[in-house]
């Protein structure tokens, strides 16, 4: 990992990223379809950080499967340009891909691996596209084609999700326990199939998410009341976690996202 935060830009922080909601047909898959025109030609590089999500991007042209990731992904901004991607469901990725997440865990793997010839013509489609919204579209349209063919993910993992990523007061996992009556071992299982690793890590990085989230949306807060609300311990802990999940102190965070 690099060592120097300037060198480094916080996704999110650059570039024009917007969401939109997926066609009808991909819904019960996918989360959102979105696209980001990256910055050119300041030199720095885009640090990727965990979300707990598993997305299909299509970049320099090139259809990837970008996560699950534990730790920070780095790529340079002028290689990339402009990023069309799709967000999977909790528990779909791994019925589109045929593996359990775990196998997947801080890894960019081209879909061609996983589809072959189909993968690369859906890309080819994708790049003779002259605007961000046809490459949306014609992706979306060859994943439409496929959809029928693709068992949706059970509902499991994303109460896991949902429950994790809101914290609720600190008793998530017990919540999550009890509603899906399952044992910690067999939550653990159906973690690492779904997201890559366990519901312990999987609550670490929602946790860390509920951070940037709290940071964006508050004028200019103090990290102690960034730590309390966002669950954890105190500062001292927000820290060593911020620094784990992203390579960057909060204040460093925090300076690029004001920025």
């Amino acid at each position: 990992m690099r060592s120097d935060e300037e060198a480094l830009v916080l996704s999110g922080a650059t570039g024009g990223y917007r969401e939109f909601r997926p066609a009808a047909a991909l819904e019960r898959h996918f989360q959102c379809i979105w696209s980001n025109a990256l910055v050119h030609g300041h030199g720095a590089s885009l640090a990727v950080v965990p979300d707990g999500c598993i997305d299909l991007t299509w970049i320099a042209g090139e259809l990837i499967v970008a996560g699950p990731d534990v730790g920070v992904a780095v790529s340079p901004i002028a290689a990339a340009g402009t990023v069309v991607g799709i967000r999977f469901r909790p528990g779909a990725a791994a019925k589109w891909l045929g593996l359990p997440m775990s196998e997947l865990v801080d890894s960019r793997i081209a879909l061609a691996a996983f589809w072959g010839a189909r993968a690369r013509e859906i890309a080819a489609r994708i790049g003779d596209q002259e605007t961000i919204a046809t490459r949306m579209r014609v992706l979306q349209e060859a994943l439409v084609r496929i959809a029928p063919d693709v068992d949706a993910p059970a509902p499991d993992m994303g109460f896991v999700f949902n429950v994790l990523g809101t914290g609720s007061g600190g008793k998530g996992m017990a919540i999550v326990l009890d509603r899906l009556d399952m044992s910690p071992r067999t939550l653990r299982r159906r973690c690492e199939e779904a997201f890559g690793y366990g519901p312990k890590t999987l609550d670490r990085i929602l946790r860390f998410q509920r951070f940037l989230r709290l940071a964006q949306a508050s004028g200019r807060p103090r990290l102690a009341g960034l730590a309390a609300a966002a669950g954890y311990a105190d500062q001292a802990h927000l820290t060593r976690e911020v620094r784990r999940l992203s390579g960057f102190s909060p204040a460093a965070v925090l300076s690029q996202i004001r920025a």
